[in-house]
This record gives C-alpha cells, sequence and structure tokens, in this order.
C-alpha cells in the first residue's frame, strides 16, 4: 500500500491541558466523511483515553453533589476535538461567572451531568456529548469506577484526593488508586489493542500520567500493543510531581507504576527558551526539564529530540510540531511491517 492512502489508528492518553493541546493537533489530520486518504499522515481512527480522578473546581462539585465521575477533562477534550470556532464548542466550554450555586460551573460539565442523570451511564453520557458536538474522535473514560487517587509522601504520610495531593509541598513517592481493582472500559483495550500509535502525555507526572496506568489492564494492555508507543515529555517541572526530574526521571517514576515496560519513544524537546519565560517559570519554582536523551536510550527508548515547545504567557507544546513528528514516527512504523 502507498504511504499516500495509508490511514492510522490514533489513540492518546494523559488529561489536563496537555492532552487538549495534543488532542488539537491530531484533531486537524482526521478524516471527515467524505473525505478521501490523499497524502499521509491521515488518521481514519482517534480515540482519546483520558483520566478521571479530579476532585477539585466545578468537576469535583459535581462529583460530591451527584456521585459521578469528573467530567472536566473529558469535556474538555470533546472542545479539543470538536471544530474550533464552532458555537457548541464555544457554549461546552463556557464557564458561569455569576448565579447563585451556577458561578465557577462549567456548561459543558453540567450537560454531561444531566446526560448521566438521565441515561444512568456516565460512558455513555460522554458518547452522547461528543456526538452532539461532532468531535473527530471517540473519548473514553479510563475507568468508569468512582476511584479516589491516594499518595504516599516522602515522609510516609498518605494523602487522600487530587486536590489534596496537588496541594500538598511534599514529594510524591508513590500513587494508588482506591479502590485498587478499577477496571478500563473494553472500548478502550481494544482501541489500544488495534492503534498503530499510542501517545502517553503531556501532563502532570502523578495526577495526569500515572493515574491512569494504574487501572487494572492498562499496563498489560499498554505492554502488549502492537503500535509505536510513544512518551511525549513535559516542557516544565512541576512543584510536588516532578521538581529536579529529569526526562528520563519521568520514564522511571512511570515504570516503577507499572511494572512494565510502555515505550518504545520519547518525544523530548531540546531547543531553549528565553530568558523571560526562564524567569517567569523560576519565580514559580519551575524550571525546563532535562533532556537527558543518553538515560533514555540506555532503557531501550528511542529519542525524538527537536523544538516543540510554543512560547507565550504559558508554555505549551506545538501542538501542529508534535503532531507532525508522531505522524510521520507512526508512518514509517506502518511502512516497516508491510
Amino acid at each position: 500500500m502507498n504511504t499516500t492512502t495509508q490511514t492510522l489508528r490514533v489513540v492518546a492518553i494523559g488529561g489536563g491541558t496537555g492532552l487538549s493541546t495534543l488532542l488539537r493537533g491530531l484533531c486537524s489530520h482526521v478524516l471527515v466523511p467524505g473525505q478521501i486518504a490523499s497524502e499521509a499522515g491521515h488518521i481514519g481512527d482517534l480515540a482519546a483515553v483520558v483520566t478521571v480522578t479530579d476532585d477539585g473546581g466545578s468537576s469535583g462539585r459535581l462529583r460530591k453533589d451527584f456521585n459521578m465521575l469528573p467530567p472536566g477533562d473529558l469535556r474538555n477534550c470533546m472542545v479539543a476535538l470538536a471544530e474550533e470556532g464552532d458555537l457548541l464548542a464555544r457554549l461546552f466550554a463556557h464557564r458561569f461567572r455569576a448565579g447563585e450555586g451556577l458561578k465557577g460551573h462549567n456548561f459543558g460539565n453540567l450537560f454531561v451531568t444531566a446526560l448521566t442523570e438521565i441515561t444512568g451511564d456516565f460512558g455513555l453520557a460522554i458518547q452522547l456529548a461528543s456526538k452532539i458536538l461532532a468531535t473527530r474522535g471517540k473519548i473514553y473514560p479510563v475507568t468508569t469506577a468512582n476511584a479516589t487517587l491516594v499518595a504516599r509522601m516522602e515522609d510516609g504520610s498518605m494523602v487522600r484526593g487530587e486536590t489534596n495531593i496537588t496541594a500538598s509541598k511534599l514529594r510524591i513517592e508513590e500513587l494508588m488508586l482506591d479502590p485498587p481493582d478499577a477496571r478500563p472500559l473494553p472500548e478502550t483495550l481494544e482501541a489500544i489493542a488495534q492503534a498503530d500509535l499510542i501517545t502517553i502525555g503531556p501532563g502532570s507526572l502523578y495526577t495526569s500520567i500515572i493515574t491512569n496506568l494504574l487501572v487494572q489492564g492498562m499496563p498489560v494492555a499498554l505492554e502488549q500493543a502492537r503500535g509505536i508507543r510513544v512518551y511525549v515529555c513535559n516542557l516544565m517541572s512541576q512543584a510536588n510531581e516532578s521538581l529536579g526530574l529529569s526526562a528520563a526521571d519521568h520514564i522511571q517514576r512511570i515504570y516503577d507504576h507499572t511494572g512494565a515496560p510502555i515505550f518504545d519513544y520519547a518525544l523530548v524537546n531540546t531547543a531553549p527558551f528565553s530568558g523571560d519565560t526562564l524567569a517567569r517559570y523560576a519565580a514559580e519554582n519551575a524550571a525546563p526539564i532535562v533532556a537527558d536523551i543518553e538515560r533514555i536510550e540506555a532503557m531501550g527508548i528511542r529519542c525524538i529530540a527537536g523544538d516543540f515547545a510554543s512560547e507565550g504567557n504559558v508554555v505549551r507544546h506545538d501542538a501542529a510540531r508534535v503532531t507532525d513528528a508522531l505522524l510521520a514516527l507512526a508512518l514509517s512504523g506502518l511502512n516497516s511491517r508491510e
């Protein structure tokens, strides 16, 4: 088969703004109905697997009031996979600025909550909301179990709940789920098994990445996956989640929790940041993550190094450059299997 007619199956795993940023890049390569795959790098099937342990903000309030999973990260993914500028997407992203009981809530979160009450099924509510937004991809919560994050900190103390863990000044040593037997959706495992490309990250090391890998069956599914597995490394360190950790350290922490090697490649930024950016992040006790490529490759992981950052008020990955690198890698993997 010629690469100009190939389409890819892609699974992106994570949470927070990191996953949403990556999905915006991947979304632009997804085939729409009636479109022919006339150029390399088209995605025929895209699935996002999203963390569901948030217990703060609008999501946390809804989780407590309605005894449901937090919709926030999933809603962000819906908006990322919807037509940019679409009125419905803007509506789903809208946060109420006033109103007793409404202030601080996000419309998309409320919409998913209503669908969950109507259908009695959170997973189905996500699929129906995605259909209304005509998202260019499927969105799956990593589990439908109402699980809580628990962290063992460097002093041996146990901290319960994502918000409390993030707020702690202590370094995280180990992350756990309660209950520990949370399972993924069968659709998630099937998507991973069929994928040509699987991405994990970027995102907060523990609360956006490792939390997904604590779900029973996820490490084994990733270890056995036939597709290319890529860790998209963060750009900047984060207080108690990754302070002082290099790119290789991030991977080692992930492996400590999965108990198995799950990456073929690591995409790492090696471009320098401006002095203004460095000073701004230093004021928040954050710094660029060191790309210790030799250590990563000594772990049996090949590196894709380059300029993958976009500098603004907040440093983000450049979605277009990251996506181009990932899809080129996936296509080379397809070609090598033929």
